[in-house]
């Protein structure tokens, strides 16, 4: 759909939690499929997992929840996931920066196939991270993180292209990790070490860049995810600045996210069952626990709720959009000084 003229902003509150220690320990990613079901990718050590959940979240313990995939290094298994992804019809494709391929699975949880090998010449991967599809699905770019580049390929791993090098010039990156491509075929880059998003043509041509090193608004430190909705809104999980940035498609800042968390389901449950770990919340203060802590990615999916995959408090925080869509008519032309007053 085209995207709108403007939008009036009436929020963006927080929704739910999803996850807990124990169920969801270290989230890095998020992807959607049909029906409510959410794919949360896990990153603990020795026991990296892909969970499937429900947006529900109906009473989910850790026995009741079906996983995809194994730790290993055979077939289907994965090492170090970073990304993850889905098609139209719910097949999901993994990055693995350690076994340096890209693996697909069925919704079912059946492996499809495998990719990738470590070197740096054309089509060979060091340390995958980010991961896309085009808008026809056809083709994944993929961010080759310890290349400082990035590749495009058909879903079977045929390499097509590949565009970048190692510096702080336009369309040069020192680590990227995030990537996403908006329904109009371009591409954002999270450029990790360099503190900033770059954004792309499909074909890899320089459009524009956003951001540097600091706390302020609009500034980075080790922007690790990137998601871009059907507004044209860009969503940055700021890593280690405990948030996401949240910017219009003319790299407006608008507004950020710093953690609202309340207890999952799963998470109530298991609190009535431990009197100890009550007497301990009831002796605390619980500001610091709705804060986010490590976002690692964002994810915005087709209902425009932002799924924050909040790794080091073991959980996804979701927020949900409100804004309505504005035509010509309904939004006066640009101002140059611009005052916001409470309406």
């Amino acid at each position: 759909m085209p995207r709108p003229y403007g939008l009036l902003r009436a929020g963006f509150p927080y929704l739910k939690t999803l996850g807990m220690r124990r169920i969801s320990n270290f989230p890095i990613d998020v992807a959607f499929g049909k029906e409510g079901r959410v794919y949360i990718l896990l990153r603990a050590d020795n026991s990296p997992l892909i969970r499937k959940w429900h947006i529900d979240d109906a009473e989910m313990l850790t026995d009741e929840l079906e996983a995809i995939g194994s730790n290993g290094t055979d077939e289907g298994q994965y090492t170090w996931p970073v990304q993850l992804i889905s098609d139209k019809d719910e097949n999901l494709f993994l990055t693995d920066e350690w076994l340096n391929r890209i693996t697909a699975y069925s919704v079912n949880g059946d492996c499809l196939f495998s990719w990738g090998e470590q070197g740096n010449d054309k089509g060979q991967l060091n340390r995958p991270a980010g991961i896309a599809f085009d808008p026809s699905e056809e083709n994944v770019y993929v961010v080759d993180s310890l290349n400082h580049r990035i590749q495009k390929f058909t879903r079977n791993g045929k390499f097509i292209s590949t565009w970048g090098e190692f510096g702080d010039d336009n369309a040069q990156f020192n680590m990227p990790w995030g990537i996403e491509v908006d329904e109009k075929g371009d591409v954002y880059v999270a450029d990790w070490r360099n503190d900033r998003i770059q954004k792309f043509s499909s074909e890899g041509e320089f459009i524009w860049s956003l951001g540097s090193r600091g706390i302020g608004t609009g500034e980075f430190r080790r922007p690790t995810g990137i998601a871009v909705d059907k507004h044209g809104d860009i969503y940055v999980s700021d890593f280690d600045n405990n948030r996401i940035q949240l910017f219009n498609e003319n790299k407006q800042y608008v507004m950020q996210f710093t953690g609202d968390a309340s207890m999952s389901r799963s998470a109530r449950n298991y609190m009535l069952l431990n009197a100890y770990p009550n007497r301990i919340r009831e002796m605390s203060s619980l500001d610091i626990e709705k804060l986010m802590r490590g976002p690692k990615s964002v994810r915005v999916d087709d209902q425009f709720r932002m799924f924050v995959p909040d790794f080091r408090s073991y959980r996804v925080q979701v927020y949900q959009k409100e804004a309505i869509e504005l035509t010509n008519q309904e939004l006066s032309p640009e101002m140059r000084a611009v005052t916001l007053s409470v309406v």
